[in-house]
């Protein structure tokens, strides 16, 4: 047994020397851009076959879904940001661009996060990124947003929403891990 742990200690150490960070902020970052995309991508999928399911159920044109709401709080991200920072309005066009922009800059700096911590301690990946993933989702979605006037307070949210939300995070935690780690052997 202590063999192993000495082994074990010493990949480990050898890993932690090899390690660079700005290699790892970059992975991060490329990582969650990517994980961005397929989150929205994983979403619309979700929407589409929510929608079809209530049409078939109800054969009626379903209004626009509650878990699309979650670009809303981008919107409003990016409009506090303009008006806050810029003393600027944002028109309709403009929230068109800037909510997707607040969404990948979320995406890629929680990413460069995460690529940060996985080369100061190898143990942040375990799990596939999926535990990385539920920590975005609860201190961002559950958390920051609700604390800062963006979105309606936890307990307000029906619970589908909830596992919306935390099945999206999983798609965004998983991919990023995935594509950091290849991207990280291949620097």
């Amino acid at each position: 047994m202590r063999g192993t742990i000495m082994r074990t200690t010493r990949r480990t150490s050898e890993r932690h020397d090899e390690g660079n960070l700005l290699k790892g902020l970059m992975a991060g970052v490329i990582g969650g851009l990517v994980a961005s995309l397929a989150m929205n991508q994983f979403q619309a999928l979700w929407s589409k076959l929510a929608e079809e399911a209530e049409q078939a159920q109800s054969k009626k044109k379903k209004k626009k879904s509650q878990e699309s709401g979650g670009d809303d709080a981008t919107v409003k991200a990016a409009e506090a940001i303009s008006e806050g920072v810029f003393d600027h309005e944002l028109t309709k066009s403009e929230e068109k661009i800037a909510g997707p922009a607040v969404h990948y800059a979320m995406g890629a700096t929680s990413g460069a996060i995460y690529g940060a911590m996985a080369e100061l301690t190898p143990l942040a990946t375990v799990g596939a990124g999926l535990p990385f993933g539920t920590a975005v989702w609860l201190v961002a979605d559950e958390a920051a947003l609700p604390a800062l006037g963006l979105s309606k307070s936890p307990t307000e949210v029906p619970l589908s929403t909830h596992a919306y939300a935390l099945a999206s995070h999983f798609v965004y935690g998983l991919t990023t891990e995935v594509v950091r780690r290849a991207v990280r052997n291949a620097l």
